[in-house]
């Protein structure tokens, strides 16, 4: 599934968090990496606090030293630097990602906030949105630290969309050959998360609505476990989890409590503060979340 892995990095440790994911998936899949590092156009001399790479040659020398230390043997590891400046690091990044025929990204989001939202919007984003790659988004530790990273435990949030059943394929053979639990969920909103029409229903109709949200529940019991027993055919072992309240709050606190190593979702790609798959999901989860998430985008179907 996963043959060619492409990880930007700038020079700074904050994006060396990306690093213990890429060397992980590398080795369980047998893929090949590339290192990138894209010269930017007045670049500022510092990013993240640590010294920015500004020029080819010492670009080249961290690129070429990364490799050898971050990576196990018998991982094929390339590097490559874009040499020629540029004003915009992730349209070029999204290009060479293309050009090289990469299968999936993985890069570090540098904090919470206004700086997150950057990156999602600049690159993961963008990524997204213009092609088919997936992206792993890691996250260093509070202190600055390097995560280590493992498959030992995945969560896939579902939401009974088809289209959303895209991360399965992805899920599934991540469980399968790391050998990983995985956690399937549905989260059903209480009658305080409930937005739009939904809110002005269980404003003026609250029993038919309690009804509604009652056998939702029902309904995304019955739609998990048929997954799960069509996992179990397979010999990979899942457990369905329906959760009640905010989305985005539930699956990041289960995530946390079941000791999830990687939260698998679906996109449709959309750019700025757009939901994965709903209203403000995917900014909540991506703000509040340090857990690694791996974005896999919706491919539009053939007419």
């Amino acid at each position: 599934m996963f043959r060619h892995i492409l990880v930007p990095l700038d020079g700074s440790r904050m994006a060396e968090a990306a690093l213990p994911a890429a060397a992980f998936i590398s080795e369980e899949f047998n893929a090949v990496v590339t290192l990138i590092h894209v010269i930017e156009r007045n670049a500022p001399s510092e990013v993240h606090g640590q010294t920015h790479l500004r020029n080819t040659d010492e670009a080249t020398e961290y690129l070429r030293e990364t490799a050898l230390r971050a990576f196990p043997r018998g991982v094929k590891v390339d590097f490559h630097v874009h040499t020629t400046e540029v004003d915009n690091v992730a349209e070029s990044i999204v290009d060479h990602a293309d050009e090289l025929h990469h299968d999936l990204i993985i890069m570090c989001s540098h904090g919470r906030g206004k700086a997150l939202h950057l990156l999602f919007g600049s690159i993961a984003q963008k990524i997204i949105s213009l092609g088919s790659l997936p992206v792993l988004i890691t996250r260093p530790i509070g202190d600055g630290s390097i995560p280590e990273f493992s498959c030992r435990a995945l969560l896939l949030p579902l939401d009974g969309n088809p289209d959303h059943e895209q991360s399965l394929p992805v899920s599934k053979e991540l469980a399968r050959t790391s050998g990983a639990l995985l956690h399937l969920a549905v989260v059903i909103p209480g009658f305080g998360d409930l937005s739009g029409q939904g809110a002005v229903t269980s404003r003026f109709l609250p029993g038919t609505m309690s009804q509604i949200l009652e056998m939702s529940v029902e309904n995304a019991e019955e739609y998990l476990q048929n997954h799960v027993k069509e996992f179990g055919s397979q010999g990979i072992e899942a457990i369905a989890h329906v959760l009640r309240g905010d989305p985005a709050v539930v699956i990041d606190d289960s995530a946390r409590k079941l000791q999830i190593d990687l939260i698998v979702m679906a996109t449709h790609g959309k750019t700025g503060m757009d939901a994965f798959w709903q209203g403000s999901v995917s900014h909540k989860l991506s703000s509040r979340s340090r857990i690694p998430l791996l974005l896999v985008p919706v491919k539009k179907a053939e007419s």
